[in-house]
């Protein structure tokens, strides 16, 4: 008799146990969800212009994130409560001749032209914006708010007053490189090494004119001494758009411990890159490495974005290739919590007001959890799940970075200087 009863109270316990897990998981989820409903959200990169570009991407649709390869529209932003994303007019690094970039500068003017069209087309569901209070204002019709951002300075060539009409063309910052050297910097990833140890000559005048016209810096993707060289430079807070902590995944991409120190002392910020490869070092498959690179090299291109540089009819072939490929030998992601990691990392280290997010969704971003942007209230269940504050999960998902907007702004005229 004596075991029943010890038999039936534990199995009482163990089910008022279950009963305080859930009812405390419910309220903690309902929590999260009245945060993130309430809170202004914020993505600084996304490479959807690319996208809006090649045509046939029907934004208003609530496209399916496997089915479509892309990860943002109109839709998904309401469903996963994201208020407003920054567009990346993303080039990949050419030929540096004084033909090459005059190609770069006509294609990157034809992406601006598809993210503008586009915008005039959808205008019931988003509107463009480059201040902070202009997209809250945005936010309150129930519209999405879009932000433009260049990725690749390579874009404006030797011309300095390209800066300026990207400028006036919505343009709030310029990502100074990407994956290899440009004329104005070193990449953190070219094969071939620093060339310049920084920035260039010409790099140095990019940095002051964009710190004249009140354009961020953004120093995701350059090399260490660029990084430095850039926070010595510039008058006011730079960002890092789509980055992370190369502590907690050590790539190159990320910034180091000092770096993130460095860029807490500029006032900077860094926005947390969600693409799965600079969250987590995931053991490499050899079957799907020897498979995209037998990919790259049928059409002849470097990397998966070079698929945006082919002709539409081997663009839908090469599309075509890629998800055959990731059906048979699928990419193993990381999770929420592989990225919130990042976050308690970079907050314990330089403090809460110099984080936030930066998925690089339709530029390879995707975690297992938060596969596109109509999962995003998993990324403030984890911060809640963690003990972070609603005034703290503010901050990371657009306070931080709209400060760094304003004090941007304001030093152009002089009014704000860290120097």
């Amino acid at each position: 008799m004596k075991y029943l009863f010890r038999s039936t109270l534990s199995a009482c316990l163990a089910a008022a146990t279950f009963t305080v897990s859930a009812q405390d998981d419910a309220a903690l989820l309902k929590k999260a969800k009245k945060i993130h409903d309430k809170a202004f959200t914020l993505d600084t990169h996304a490479d959807t212009p690319m996208l809006l570009a090649r045509g046939g991407f029907d934004i208003t649709k609530d496209n399916d994130a496997r089915t479509t390869n892309s990860k943002v529209d109109y839709p998904r932003m309401v469903r996963g409560g994201l208020d407003a994303i920054f567009f990346a007019v993303y080039l990949g690094q050419g030929p540096r001749t004084p033909e090459g970039h005059e190609t770069a500068k006509k294609r990157a003017l034809e992406i601006f032209d598809a993210v503008h069209t586009s915008l005039k087309n959808t205008s019931s569901m988003a509107a463009l914006t480059t201040t902070p209070e202009e997209a809250i204002k945005i936010g309150k019709t129930g519209k999405r708010a879009i932000f433009i951002g260049v990725e690749n300075g390579y874009t404006i060539g030797h011309d300095l007053g390209m800066l300026q009409k990207f400028y006036d063309l919505g343009t709030r910052y310029m990502t100074l490189c990407h994956s290899s050297n440009n004329d104005i910097c070193d990449s953190s990833t070219d094969p071939k090494g620093a060339e310049y140890q920084g920035l260039s000559p010409l790099g140095e005048q990019v940095v002051k004119e964009m710190n004249r016209l009140g354009m961020i810096i953004d120093v995701s993707h350059v090399s260490d001494s660029t990084f430095y060289d850039v926070v010595r430079l510039s008058k006011v807070p730079v960002v890092a758009t789509h980055s992370g902590a190369r502590v907690v995944c050590n790539h190159p991409r990320n910034l180091t411990d000092d770096m993130l120190k460095a860029l807490a002392k500029n006032g900077g910020v860094v926005q947390l890159n969600l693409l799965s490869d600079y969250v987590k070092t995931i053991p490499p498959s050899a079957e799907r490495e020897a498979a995209m690179k037998a990919l790259y090299t049928k059409y002849n291109i470097k990397d998966r974005r070079g698929m945006m540089t082919l002709p539409e009819a081997e663009q839908q072939k090469a599309r075509a290739d890629f998800m055959e490929l990731n059906k048979k030998f699928p990419v193993q992601l990381a999770t929420v919590k592989d990225a919130i990691d990042h976050i308690d990392h970079m907050v314990k280290l330089i403090g809460i007001d110099h984080v936030g997010m930066g998925a690089d969704f339709d530029g390879g971003g995707a975690l297992a959890d938060c596969f596109d942007v109509s999962q995003y209230e998993n990324m403030t269940i984890e911060l809640v799940r963690r003990g972070y504050s609603k005034k703290d999960i503010e901050k990371i998902w657009s306070g931080n970075f709209f400060r760094v907007m304003k004090a941007v702004e304001k030093g152009k005229t002089g009014e704000v200087s860290l120097k």
